[in-house]
């Protein structure tokens, strides 16, 4: 990311920031405008707001989950709706993802993820003296027997106990751009359950990306598959879906854990930014978010394809090298041969960027450990225009068949 910052001229296939001619400013400044144009709303909005956030929007966006998931007709029906109680509004999901780092887990505790997964909760994890286990995923997402084996085999070597969750990005996933298969999300939650013997093994699950979605239909969240409301973890965020700047994330929690990391919250911020909770509260009131939402799919959507195409015509006829086909999202991932590395310090980084291209090594992607693989890397298309796009895949094409 500062090789981009510092170096304007590359193309930078790394980053996974939105686009930003995307980005909803008219959309923005109408919800500001009627916001405070409303002087008891104004007013209250530049003032302190409560450690869980803004009533009227975290009534809103458990609503719209719940609705969300009860399209999906294969998805069991609830056994529970969740409280108010259970939602608290972050500054952005990564801060919700920290606040549970810090409620969870106590130094040599564990958390399960994809191999690969998100680098950046990876990190926050063992910023905390915890660490995580990787799972094989495939194209279906994390594979539920292998989690089975690890979880089997930690609880025959007496190490269960350290487990304290599992994490998954379950939508169009970073970094691959792959969603949990809803035939694995039952599986997942009742084999969280089946090894919670002396501690509650949380699933925590990412949808950070679930509205970006320009293929097929909205599935139900594995959130949905927790009958009893004691297991999953659901984590959001309009980061993605209509501006980063807000900083605005979200999270419906169990019971068990929503005290906590409430408390951790208030000593921290007493609230994240009121302001921008009330400017995206009214953005939904005024029924901006909805267009702007099938814009972005049709964005990315032509964004993915445009890189695909790339892709087809300049590294498949290398021959040696594959790459998933993402539903939705942000990303590609592309696997190379097992001889060809893709770190900052290999040959392929260096030729690459004397090109002019970035892109960000698979190796960050993956726990510390054996199941780290170094022949991988992610590319975004969501900053660059399709030309730039075309141009970089080609360009990167270039360096691989030098070093291939």
């Amino acid at each position: 990311m500062q090789q981009a910052l510092d170096n304007p001229g590359l193309i930078s296939l790394a980053a996974g920031f939105v686009d930003p001619e995307s980005l909803p400013s008219a959309a923005s400044h109408s919800a500001a405008a009627s916001l405070l144009s409303q002087p008891l709303l104004a007013r209250a909005a530049l003032q302190y707001g409560s450690v869980r956030g803004d009533t009227p929007l975290r009534e809103l966006l458990l609503q719209r989950l719940l609705a969300h998931d009860a399209a999906d007709a294969a998805a069991p029906r609830a056994q529970h709706t969740p409280s108010l109680d259970q939602v608290i509004l972050t500054a952005g999901s990564n801060q919700l993802l920290a606040l549970l780092a810090d409620a969870l887990l106590d130094p040599g505790d564990a958390v399960v993820c994809d191999a690969p997964s998100y680098f950046v909760f990876t990190g926050l994890v063992e910023s905390v003296g915890a660490r995580c286990f990787g799972v094989a995923a495939d194209a279906d997402g994390m594979r539920v027997d292998a989690l089975e084996q690890l979880l089997e085999a930690h609880a025959a070597a007496g190490t269960l106990q350290r487990i304290k969750a599992i994490y998954t990005v379950s939508y169009y996933d970073n970094p691959r751009g792959v969603s949990l298969a809803r035939s694995r999300r039952a599986a997942l939650v009742a084999l969280a359950e089946r090894y919670s013997h002396t501690h509650r093994i949380y699933v925590i699950e990412d949808a950070a990306y679930r509205e970006l979605r320009f293929s097929g239909e909205d599935q139900a969240s594995v959130c949905a598959y927790d009958t009893s409301g004691e297991t999953v973890i659901y984590a959001g965020t309009f980061s993605k879906t209509f501006s980063p700047g807000l900083r605005v994330g979200y999270g419906v929690l169990p019971k068990s854990i929503a005290p906590a990391v409430s408390a951790l919250k208030g000593n921290i911020d007493f609230g994240s930014p009121y302001l921008n909770q009330c400017v995206l509260a009214e953005a939904l009131k005024l029924g901006l978010y909805e267009p702007h939402v099938e814009q972005l799919r049709a964005l990315y959507a032509a964004k993915a394809a445009c890189m695909l195409s790339a892709l087809d015509e300049h590294v498949a006829p290398l021959g040696v090298c594959s790459y998933e086909r993402p539903k939705g999202g942000l990303y590609v991932w592309l696997s190379l041969p097992a001889n060809v590395e893709t770190g900052p310090t290999s040959e392929l980084y260096a030729r690459a960027r004397e090109a002019g291209v970035l892109y960000v090594a698979g190796e960050y992607c993956y726990p510390s450990g054996p199941e780290r693989q170094k022949n991988a890397l992610r590319l975004s298309f969501g900053v660059q225009s399709e030309e730039r796009i075309q141009l970089g895949i080609q360009k990167l094409a270039a360096a691989m068949r030098e070093v291939i």
